[in-house]
């Protein structure tokens, strides 16, 4: 309840762009030439930045943006006004900026006969004089005529010079290439045809080029319709392939005759037009002319048998990428609602529930209004830390979170943040919140009623926060690591087992006479969770070491490290040690040796890990394998499982495996030894990749295959490492949103997202003979965590390779 009063009212106070800005969209046309009008007018005190910014200016510009398009040009910038300016003194930054009415044009140069559609897209960002709104983005169409030329080429010749003739030795795509388009149709199953022919000497690109980054690939692309569903990539003869020692570049292409297919199923019941567009790049020895695209059409009949389409699905990637997966939502609701209740058993918390619980029920009229009031109590609570865990989202935002917990600088403020919270927990100090809170909110619990329950929970929040505001910032932590709502989530789990014994006990307070009295032992709880605190900082310690390849933190020091600390730990629980404000130990409880024992036990267990040792149960924690100071295992060489030295160019990776680090090289190698290219898109940090790696690609009937029947090449998504000055390109993330590929994990990030359109890891693909995707599809954490599902998929994999080969 209190979390959607609070959603409520945030929303009656939301500011949208299109309620402080207005257009009007319109076309002036001259023959071929045409002019895009759009007239912007600002509320008052709002403005809207310029259309033409400086290249160092951080601002948005406000962008007029029509579709690329065969059926005109587009000429020059946008013209504005000129705009207002003045210089932001505590920015440090110069401001061009657009208020009140104005126009903003753009010319185009038409090159079709026929009249068409023209579609583009208007972006702004709008800010009056305290702050900005998101930025944001509208499509417009415009009916276009054609300008009366016979063709695009005709139209190329005029803007050249009226008396040019067709023979002054310009080359066009379409002179070199010709196609005829087709459909083929078996109930609601159609393929559609392409037949090409190029002219001799010339030769068009593949359609499936592996790891095509440049965009060189011929593509047959359907319009998106609910009349049908692409179920496949482009299939296509096996393309010449050579190696281009000067460009040091793989070529797929086709010359003379070439059929493409494309399959889609139909979904309609009634006969329809599918348009599409085809696009190609032709090259011959010498030279190449550039990217051409035209529209095709083909009539398909409905089928009496479809059943009409209500998702879209799509062949390259059926599972949809989803930001959290429900196995992470579940986890971290876990992991905060025992959080919650290891907070409860701390010295500021417990002695707290018989005087709150003793407090309602005295006061209350009845039964019935003592555990009424008392669950409202427990529901402020939640609703309390729940607005905490959406504030954070709000105001970082998903993917903030997420690329944060991958940087090392966000990696060692939280180590220092958390051994200070381990710290406080054994004793040293303690963090409390401002006494004026404290005051404030104690004196607006006696007004009674609900408000005053409501002010007496946020008491309890802040009284508490020295045991509860470590255990909180932890959850935090954590959740940035799954991103999303996960913060909301794990506020959620945490506060509903913090205020489920205050509901409890007010409902049947007998039972307060059976609950443990408060004592030392609430002490032992607080110095035992300062010791899971420490061991945990030295997790984000190891991300920020790997994020940066510093090995500083191998695997060996990690595990030194926590078999140190639980060392301690276990000393601490059996009175052999002792820590500021604790009292005498004396004889021993069952349950605090029963706890020492099992501490003992993780001590031992860890121990073989320094020699080398898997140590399953908690691989997500330490460094991989391959990274410590001996990672075929101590005193082993080449016989650990993996020879010496591996192929050129290869790397020591899991499960002593020789694994290359850059794809071009692995697929020349996959080609030259006849063997499957096994693509992992994974993380330095990331928790999943370590947990398959360690738990599933060591299995038997797995770890063989990896080693000898296929290439592996991991590609790491966070490499901080920057890329040489000509690749650091920019690239486009989606529609209006540029990235410049500035890091080594830049590039293997983008690639795994530009081709297969997501974004988790740990990610698996199978390529083909020559880097095709093999069609058993994709493997990954979620639903490849079982060895026997994942040797099943590897298998078929292998198979499928021998089939094509």
């Amino acid at each position: 309840m209190a979390l959607l009063l609070f959603v409520s009212n945030g929303n009656a106070q939301i500011e949208f762009p299109e309620d402080k800005v207005s257009w009007d969209f319109s076309l002036e046309q001259n023959g071929c030439e045409a002019t895009i009008v759009v007239k912007v007018t600002c509320v008052e005190h709002w403005h809207v930045y310029g259309a033409n910014l400086p290249e160092a200016s951080f601002l948005l510009p406000t962008e007029v943006e029509p579709d690329k398009s065969s059926n005109y040009e587009v000429i020059g910038k946008v013209i504005e006004p000129k705009p207002e300016f003045y210089h932001d003194e505590a920015a440090d930054e110069d401001i061009f900026q657009h208020s009140n009415a104005f126009t903003l044009k753009r010319k185009i140069k038409i090159n079709s006969k026929e009249d068409f559609t023209l579609k583009g897209r208007f972006s702004f960002q709008t800010c009056d004089e305290s702050h900005c709104l998101p930025p944001f983005d509208a499509d417009f169409s415009l009916k276009v005529k054609g300008c009366g030329f016979e063709s695009a080429k005709g139209a190329v010749f005029k803007a050249l010079d009226e008396n040019a003739s067709e023979d002054s030795g310009l080359e066009f795509p379409e002179d070199k290439v010709s196609w005829k388009f087709s459909l083929e149709q078996d109930g609601t199953e159609a393929t559609i045809i392409a037949d090409v022919t190029c002219d001799e000497g010339w030769h068009i690109y593949a359609a499936n080029i592996p790891n095509d980054e440049f965009g060189q690939g011929t593509r047959i692309e359907a319009e998106k319709s609910s009349n049908y569903t692409v179920i496949a990539k482009i299939e296509e003869p096996e393309p010449h392939f050579y190696h281009d020692e000067a460009a040091d570049e793989d070529i797929y292409q086709h010359s003379k005759t070439v059929r493409f297919k494309r399959k889609i199923k139909i979904t309609s019941k009634e006969d329809f037009t599918l348009k599409g567009k085809f696009a190609f790049i032709t090259c011959d020895e010498s030279h190449c002319l550039p990217p051409y695209e035209t529209d095709f059409s083909v009539e398909v009949k409905g089928s009496a048998d479809a059943v009409e389409s209500v998702t879209e699905t799509s062949s390259d990637n059926p599972e949809k990428s989803k930001k959290i997966s429900d196995m992470s939502i579940w986890t971290i609701f876990f992991l905060s609602f025992g959080a919650g209740f290891a907070a409860l058993l701390t010295p500021c918390v417990f002695p707290m529930i018989p005087m709150t619980v003793s407090f309602f029920t005295k006061q209350s009229k009845s039964k019935a209004a003592g555990i009424r009031n008392a669950t409202f109590y427990g529901i402020c609570i939640i609703g309390i830390y729940v607005i905490l865990g959406t504030l954070v989202t709000w105001i970082f935002g998903a993917s903030i979170l997420n690329w944060l917990s991958t940087q090392w600088w966000f990696n060692v403020a939280f180590f220092i943040l958390l051994v200070v919270f381990a710290v406080s927990f054994m004793g040293a100090f303690e963090i409390t919140l401002p006494s004026s809170w404290v005051n404030k909110a104690d004196k607006a619990s006696d007004k009674g009623g609900l408000i005053g329950i409501f002010f007496m929970a946020l008491v309890l929040a802040l009284v508490s926060f020295s045991c509860t505001g470590p255990i909180v910032g932890t959850l935090l932590v954590e959740a940035a690591d799954i991103g999303g709502i996960a913060p909301v989530i794990g506020m959620l789990g945490f506060s509903l087992a913090l205020a489920l014994p205050f509901a409890l006990f007010a409902a049947f307070p007998g039972w307060l006479n059976s609950m443990p009295k408060s004592g030392g032992w609430l002490t032992s709880v607080k110095v035992f969770l300062g010791f899971l605190e420490l061991a945990l900082a030295f997790k984000f310690l190891s991300n920020a070491d790997l994020a940066v390849q510093a090995h500083l933190l191998e695997r060996e020091m990690f595990l030194a490290i926590w078999i140190a600390v639980f060392g301690v730990l276990a000393m601490y629980l059996f009175g052999f040690i002792q820590l500021p404000h604790d009292g005498p130990v004396g004889n021993l409880s069952v349950g605090r040796t029963l706890l020492g024992t099992t501490v003992v036990v993780f001590v031992v267990y860890m121990i073989p890990g320094l020699w080398g040792a898997p140590l399953k149960l908690i691989s997500a924690f330490p460094p991989p394998m391959h990274y410590s100071e001996s990672p075929m295992g101590v005193g082993k060489s080449g016989g650990g499982g993996a020879a010496e030295h591996g192929p050129e160019g290869t790397h020591l990776g899991p499960q002593n495996i020789w694994v290359f680090h850059d794809m071009k090289k692995a697929q020349a190698y996959a080609k030259k030894v006849g063997k499957p290219l096994f693509v992992d898109f994974t993380g330095h940090n990331c928790v999943n990749c370590r947990a398959m790696e360690q738990s599933v690609w060591g299995e038997a009937g797995i770890i063989d295959k990896l080693k000898d029947d296929v290439v592996i090449t991991s590609l790491y998504v966070d490499e901080d490492v920057d890329l040489p000055l000509e690749e650091q390109v920019e690239v486009e993330l989606a529609p209006g949103k540029m990235k410049t590929l500035k890091t080594v994990g830049d590039k293997w990030a983008y690639t795994q997202i530009k081709k297969y359109k997501i974004t988790a890891q740990p990610y698996y693909r199978m390529l083909g003979p020559n880097g095709e995707d093999l069609d058993n599809g994709s493997a990954d954490y979620k639903n490849h965590s079982d060895p026997k599902v994942f040797q099943n998929w590897l298998d078929e994999g292998l198979k499928l390779y021998k089939s094509v080969k």
